[in-house]
């Protein structure tokens, strides 16, 4: 399911990026555009963690993390180790679960959203913030214990989108 996707998601994310870093919106909207890295992960929302993780380990032979539950966000997670990204693997954890919501709308489940990297969080929810909504008015802690946040779908291409800020490398 997903090599047939992963062009539409290459363009996608490609299409986000380039929105993101776009000098002219910079200037008209007075802040400067968010230093953008690379790919973080592609969340894919599945209905058993255990299942899909055993598939990607088992069918692909990719490293795949333990289990971590994320109450704050609703979720469980693994992650899954590509040379290049990471797939995050996503369960619902609980009724109130927007993964479960998505689920509702896609038994089998499906992409969820992208990550991108940034290098402040909070310049770059300035800057996006007054071009597309975000979903939280605050960072707020993800999966890897980094500040997080999240642009809406409708604004950015049909693509939820996180920004993670990571630490220069």
């Amino acid at each position: 399911m997903l090599s047939g996707s992963s062009g539409a998601l290459r363009k996608a994310a490609q299409a986000a990026a380039r929105r993101l870093s776009s000098a002219a919106s910079s200037a008209a909207c007075g802040s400067a555009a968010p230093s953008v890295g690379r790919l973080n992960h592609v969340a894919i929302a599945v209905p058993s963690l255990e299942e899909a993780a055993a598939k990607y380990r088992d069918v692909l032979g990719v490293q795949v993390s333990e289990p971590q539950a994320l109450p704050e966000h609703g979720v469980r997670v693994v992650f899954v180790q590509l040379p290049n990204t990471k797939l995050e693997l996503l369960e619902p954890l609980g009724e109130g679960s927007p993964i479960a919501k998505f689920l509702e709308k896609n038994a089998a489940g499906g992409i969820h959203h992208i990550c991108l990297e940034v290098e402040d969080i909070a310049a770059s929810m300035a800057h996006v913030g007054a071009r597309v909504r975000l979903l939280d008015r605050q960072a707020r802690t993800g999966a890897h214990g980094l500040p997080v946040v999240f642009a809406h779908p409708k604004d950015m291409c049909g693509v939820l989108t996180e920004l993670e800020e990571v630490p220069r490398r």
